[in-house]
């Protein structure tokens, strides 16, 4: 059997990067969990090379890690790692949704809509069981922080953490009433940038992930099962 041509390779590892990526943010995959090339090759019909590039790609968004004597994981954060990255992300975001509200443009504020829209056809959001954002441009943060129009919060909020953020954010998601919440004070912050109130744009975007960081805080303390920002401590 003939070697795939590179452009082939290359659409499978875009194909199983894609599919892997998804996993892992939906939990899937849960944080903490080793990974087996055999096993993930197996599950996605894939050769070894194509695995291989996918998994590198994954390292450098810092969704899989290498640890010494362990081999490739999905990547965790501690219970207070995630807490300070959402204290920050509150005041930083708040303070784009600001900016937003001042510089994005009629088309950008359109594009804001749109992109609810396209999320309020999703079925697990529709049923209010979870609220699950693609990465770039589907992603209603990354498009707020965009619409900032300031390369250092950009840099900032959309660095290396950015898709391991974008992980917790969707598995604590998932929670009773807590997805047609979040879309609804997504629509809020929108209206807002729209009105040009950028106080208000701010104080609303606080609020927002000032709510999800009690929601990760409450499932934390409570009894029942939840995703855990600590799975997979001390597994090395």
């Amino acid at each position: 059997m003939s070697a795939a041509s590179p452009e082939t390779a290359r659409t499978l590892a875009d194909r199983v990067f894609t599919r892997l990526q998804d996993d892992i943010v939906r939990g899937t995959i849960p944080p903490g969990s080793k990974v087996s090339e055999t096993e993930l090759a197996g599950r996605y019909g894939v050769s070894r090379g194509p695995l291989r590039e996918a998994i590198r790609r994954l390292e450098s968004r810092k969704l899989l890690e290498r640890v010494v004597h362990v081999g490739t994981r999905v990547a965790s954060l501690s219970f207070d790692d995630l807490i300070e990255i959402y204290h920050v992300r509150e005041a930083l975001e708040g303070m784009a949704a600001r900016l937003a509200a001042e510089k994005m443009t009629p088309e950008e504020v359109r594009g804001l809509y749109d992109v609810l829209a396209q999320h309020e056809q999703q079925q697990d959001l529709r049923e209010d069981t979870a609220y699950f954002q693609r990465e770039g441009d589907l992603d209603f943060h990354y498009r707020i922080i965009q619409g900032s129009h300031n390369s250092t919060l950009s840099q900032l909020l959309i660095g290396e953490l950015y898709h391991l953020v974008r992980m917790y954010r969707y598995q604590f998601s998932t929670v009773a009433n807590r997805p047609q919440k979040a879309l609804n004070e997504h629509r809020r912050i929108v209206e807002a940038i729209e009105s040009r109130d950028g106080e208000m744009a701010e104080l609303l975007m606080r609020r927002h992930i000032s709510s999800a960081r009690k929601n990760i805080e409450t499932q934390k303390n409570s009894p029942s099962p939840c995703p855990s920002p600590a799975r997979g401590e001390g597994t090395e």
